[in-house]
């Protein structure tokens, strides 16, 4: 049984990281550091400051030993490859691809010489990313975990919330890479599980709104998201539209039971942004991306709200609570 944490009701939000408000000069003394993130800096404060820390294990702390330069693509996945072409044409001594694959091929995509450390939850070698983990060869290694392979686990563990639904809806990001493989996933889950999907797109925050409502309205018995930063780092809205709606939902990370959704079930991405900081110092301190290999972070955490789920009249079975990592009551 793996220890379960039970949390007061959390609130408020993570303070902004400094530098991370906007592009400052870096001190041309210091080496520097490309920082390429799919969002803005308020949704990814935790996350960076995760890679903060896994710098300072290698001893290297932003404004004394190294500077950072930012490119944020505030959830415009399209913009990425023109932000990483600016990292590389501003000569960074390491380029720090985070927040999923999309990041990661703009980096690859952007230079061959600068090292890139990525930081994703998918398979880095079916994405074209790296041709093997153990020997990344090239210019890139990096973290990944394994929020995207588990997408299929929840739809089940929702299911298992919500026993004897036939009908769940599901959305996705159509723009992300691991899309397809997440969709197959679910729908393999779908079928062990026999029950029905009803799949939506979403193309920007003004389509959370509709597909919650005609979710609401079709009556599916829950809503699943796949793994991608863009649900991920809009975690609150998306808690906020469920207790709206009524309607049980799981997305990959913690952020979202914890602002009032049902159950998140994904990697720790407190711990693959530190490794990836880590990397990325010691590449500054003379490693080789070649010589790195990918690491695997393996632990996937299930969180589950007791508050939410007495809310939507769900009676969650004692065999999903005690797998739980952490139950929030």
């Amino acid at each position: 049984m793996r220890r379960r944490d039970v949390l007061a009701w959390l609130g408020g939000t993570v303070a902004l990281p400094r530098a991370a408000q906007a592009q400052a000069q870096a001190d041309p003394a210091l080496p520097v550091i490309g920082y390429l993130a799919p969002e803005s800096p308020e949704p990814f404060a935790s996350r960076l400051a995760a890679f903060r820390d896994g710098l300072a294990e290698t001893g290297l702390v932003e404004g004394r030993d190294v500077a950072i330069v930012f490119r944020w693509a505030e959830g415009r996945y399209e913009r990425l490859p023109g932000l990483a072409q600016e990292l590389v044409a501003r000569g960074v001594a390491v380029l720090a691809a985070t927040g999923g694959a999309p990041a990661a091929l703009a980096a690859k995509a952007a230079t061959t010489t600068i090292p890139v450390i990525f930081e994703m939850g998918g398979d880095p070698v079916a994405l074209g990313v790296v041709q093997d983990l153990a020997r990344p060869h090239g210019n890139l290694t990096g973290v990944s975990s394994l929020s995207v392979e588990v997408s299929g686990k929840r739809l089940e563990f929702l299911h298992e919330a919500v026993p004897g639904a036939s009908t769940f809806a599901v959305a996705f990001n159509p723009t992300s890479p691991t899309t397809p493989a997440q969709l197959r996933s679910l729908h393999e889950a779908a079928e062990s599980l026999s029950v029905r999907l009803q799949a939506s797109p979403v193309g920007s925050e003004a389509d959370f709104e509709p597909i919650f409502a005609g979710a609401a309205a079709r009556r599916p018995a829950g809503l699943v998201f796949t793994s991608d930063p863009y649900f991920a780092l809009r975690s609150r809205l998306l808690a906020d539209l469920a207790l709206r709606h009524a309607l049980p939902a799981v997305t990959q990370t913690r952020d979202f039971p914890l602002a009032g959704g049902l159950m998140s079930y994904g990697g720790d991405f407190t711990q693959t942004h530190r490794l990836a900081g880590l990397y990325t110092g010691r590449i500054l301190r003379g490693e080789r991306p070649a010589d790195l290999p990918v690491q695997l972070v393996t632990k996937v955490e299930l969180f589950v709200n007791l508050r939410t789920a007495a809310a939507f009249g769900l009676t969650v079975p004692a065999s999903l609570l005690i797998g739980a990592d952490t139950v929030i009551e």
